[in-house]
């Protein structure tokens, strides 16, 4: 870092345009633009096939926060994945900030071609330090889904499912979760 060059604040987040995700990594302010319709559908179709068992405990276990683009405070980071999710025996109550300062269980990235390197080379290093314990990659453009499961802070690929595959998958493998739905026609 040139002396001209400072890390970024959280104030350079809210002075950001409506349009636009910022997310500080390793004191650099990074940003991309909003999610395209493909990667939003999937993403929201994802949090209702998840969250409707495990969140709301419908047709499935409970026991899970589901949330969309919530704020993680990791460290010195500040990450938004699309989708984050943590157990309630974990998290019994909501924090009362707008943010949140645990580590998920499970985070859900949709990758893009503005946000592929970030996401893999940036945050999942991150997501795995900081704890969480699964993390799934979608491919709306491949219509792939690669989910990991965190061994002693690096990832181990579980598999890689795609098209209209019906797949059991961890931290969710309670349910048979069907792809179809995640990709635009």
């Amino acid at each position: 870092m040139t002396t001209a060059e400072r890390l970024a604040r959280y104030e350079d987040l809210l002075s950001l345009p409506d349009n636009v995700v910022g997310e500080i990594i390793a004191g650099q302010l990074v940003t991309h633009p909003r999610p395209a319709p493909t990667n939003a559908r999937a993403s929201s179709v994802l949090g209702n096939k998840v969250g409707t068992p495990f969140d709301l405990g419908e047709g499935g276990v409970g026991g899970w926060w589901i949330f969309d683009e919530p704020e993680l405070h990791l460290s010195k980071d500040i990450l938004v994945p699309y989708l984050a999710s943590w157990r309630r025996e974990r998290m019994p109550a909501l924090p009362k900030t707008a943010w949140f300062e645990m580590a998920p269980d499970w985070v859900c990235e949709v990758l893009s071609p503005a946000t592929t390197r970030t996401d893999r080379v940036l945050k999942l290093p991150r997501y795995a330090a900081d704890g969480v314990a699964h993390c799934w990659l979608i491919d709306p453009g491949a219509r792939t889904l690669e989910a990991y499961t965190n061994q002693g802070g690096r990832w181990l690929l579980l598999g890689t499912w795609g098209g209209d595959d019906v797949a059991t998958i961890d931290p969710f493998a309670a349910i048979r979760l069907s792809l179809a739905g995640l990709w635009v026609n």
